[in-house]
């Protein structure tokens, strides 16, 4: 699997702009990708924040990653640009089936594939060697494009996880 998406991030954007993903609980199909890319492109020309243009990107990676991303070098995003943003991709949910607010749901890679893990099942995957500590772990918690291209995809020891897994290893 190649994990090297750097090259589809912005290089014009600042190294602090801020970072929001969502992880889908399925991969698009590849009509969904196409309708989903056009929706994303339509949100950016468009994204506001009082009246300004927000320098944003929005993208699917891996199939079922949709980040945003805002430069905030020019224009701030605020509470009614950010709520624009929720609102994109809770119709996204609704229209393609999908839940993308799971924050209980982690996702690591396994076998060169993408596979979710409920974090209550955290345990019981270690146990039974699905994962381990240097398993690649999505840390979907990162805010800044600089974060997102060195600490997204990173194994799960060196994530806020490591503790979860300190215990599930005793």
């Amino acid at each position: 699997m190649n994990l090297h998406f750097q090259d589809e991030l912005p290089n014009a954007f600042s190294d602090d702009s801020r970072v929001w993903i969502y992880q889908s609980n399925r991969a698009f199909t590849l009509t969904e990708t196409l309708q989903l890319e056009e929706l994303l492109e339509q949100f950016v020309k468009t994204w506001n924040s009082h009246g300004a243009k927000v320098k944003g990107f929005a993208n699917l990676f891996f199939g079922q990653f949709i980040i945003l991303m805002a430069d905030e070098t020019g224009t701030g995003v605020s509470g009614c640009s950010t709520d624009s943003s929720v609102r994109l991709i809770k119709n996204i949910e609704a229209d393609f089936k999908v839940d993308l607010f799971n924050r209980q749901m982690l996702a690591f890679i396994v076998h060169e594939r993408i596979q979710l893990l409920p974090l209550s099942k955290l345990n019981n995957a270690m146990s039974d060697g699905i994962i381990n500590v240097d398993s690649l772990f999505f840390d979907n918690l990162v805010q800044t494009k600089e974060q997102l291209s060195g600490k997204w995809i990173i194994p799960a020891n060196e994530s806020w996880l490591n503790k979860k897994l300190l215990l599930a290893k005793d």
